[in-house]
C-alpha cells in the first residue's frame, strides 16, 4: 500500500511540476516540490524511504527537465536519507523549526548549481543567490512548513510517526 502511495505522489509531484508551476511561478521562481515531498517522507518514514522515494522522484523529474539524470537521483536521494537521519535523532520536530531546516538545506541546495554551472560575470553567485536561491528557498519552506502544520494539526502526529515507520 505504502510503495502505492509513493508511485502516486511522484507522479502527482511531476505531473505539478512539469505542467501547473510554469504557469504559478512567484516572480519566475518555483518552489521545489521534490524537495519538500523528499525532506518531509525522510523526516517521517526513515533513512531508506527518504533514500529510495528520493531517488526514484529525482529519476522521475529529471526526465521532464534539462537536469542530469544522476545528479538529480543523487541529490534527491542524499537529501531524504538526511532528513531520516535528522528525524531519528530530533523527538518532537515543531514547524518554525521545520522551516529553518527547510530553508538551511534548500540555499545549501541551490548554490549548487551555480557553482557547477560556473555562470558569467553578470550572472555570479551573488546574483543567483538574490534573484533566485532564496526566494526558492523561502516557498520551499513555506511550502514544507505548511505541511507540515497540518500534518501536526489534522493527524496525530505521534501516532502516524510511529505506524509510518513500521
Amino acid at each position: 500500500m505504502k510503495t502505492l502511495i509513493y508511485i502516486a505522489l511522484i507522479a502527482g509531484i511531476v505531473s505539478i511540476e512539469s505542467v501547473l508551476l510554469p504557469h504559478v511561478s512567484l516572480w519566475q521562481v518555483k518552489p521545489d516540490l521534490g524537495f519538500v515531498a523528499v525532506c518531509l517522507i525522510g523526516l517521517f518514514g526513515g533513512e531508506l524511504e527518504g533514500l529510495l522515494v528520493g531517488l526514484a522522484l529525482g529519476w522521475a523529474m529529471s526526465l521532464f527537465s534539462a537536469q542530469d539524470v544522476l545528479s538529480a537521483a543523487i541529490m534527491k536521494g542524499c537529501i531524504g536519507f538526511i532528513a531520516g537521519l535528522a528525524g531519528r535523532q530530533v523527538a518532537y520536530l515543531t514547524p518554525p523549526l521545520l522551516v529553518v531546516g527547510l530553508f538551511t538545506v534548500s540555499c545549501l541546495l541551490g548554490l549548487m548549481t551555480p557553482v557547477i554551472l560556473r555562470l558569467s560575470a553578470q550572472q555570479n553567485v551573488w546574483w543567483a543567490l538574490w534573484s533566485v536561491v532564496l526566494p526558492q528557498a523561502a516557498l520551499d519552506a513555506l511550502i514544507g512548513g505548511a505541511v507540515y502544520w497540518l500534518i501536526s494539526r489534522y493527524l496525530s502526529l505521534d501516532q502516524w510517526v510511529s505506524e509510518y515507520r513500521i
